[in-house]
């Protein structure tokens, strides 16, 4: 089966997302089908290696994991059952704080943190239909990093709505209320184009 044998005005469940072997990748978003970008270039690529070891460095001895895309996030509505989720995401990077979210299939509830990095025609998606999706889940920490404008700006989730933080630059320390103690200079960041990196 291909891609374009898909109904795309359907509605499909986690159960249909499984069973799918498409060349191309797909995240499922209250049941529509969202194609992803074509394969990340490599300042997309660097950006995520720099954060995920960062953020892996400061885990190590801690409960908590942290995962990089392909990785499935299955959001559940009423029960786990895969015929009744509906909304099924690739983030870049994720933490996860509870074991017991985590299977052999990836991680069925919302992470604590969800990384995004922006490339070539996913911003709008990243900006608003998953941050609908990741505030409506209680996922505690969004951060949406954009390397060509080098910033990065974290949403905080507080009583179940998205405090937006300020706009982060290079320079500037990116800090965690969900991790207590991680810091970390966005000039280690954005190293591809050009910055030095400390």
């Amino acid at each position: 089966m291909e891609l374009a044998d898909i109904d795309l005005n359907r509605l499909y469940t986690y159960a249909d997302y499984y069973k799918w072997t498409f060349e191309e990748r797909v995240e499922l978003i209250k049941g529509k089908i969202f194609k992803m970008s074509p394969a990340t270039g490599s300042l997309h690529q660097r950006v995520s290696s720099v954060l995920h070891v960062a953020i892996g460095s400061f885990l190590i001895n801690s409960r908590c994991e942290v995962f990089s895309a392909p990785f499935d996030v299955r959001i559940p509505r009423k029960t786990k059952d895969d015929k009744d989720i509906i909304t099924v995401l690739q983030p870049d990077i994720c933490v996860i704080c509870d074991p017991n979210k985590i299977d052999e299939r990836g991680c069925v509830g919302a992470p604590d943190i969800v990384v995004e990095i922006l490339s070539a025609g996913n911003s709008r998606k990243e900006m608003k239909i998953k941050y609908e999706v990741y505030e409506e889940a209680g996922v505690k920490e969004y951060w949406i990093v954009d390397p060509i404008r080098e910033t990065v700006q974290v949403h905080v989730w507080n009583d179940g709505t998205y405090i937006p933080q300020r706009t982060l630059v290079p320079d500037d320390i990116l800090n965690s209320t969900v991790l207590p103690g991680f810091s970390f200079s966005l000039s280690k960041i954005f190293p591809a184009v050009g910055r030095e990196v400390e």
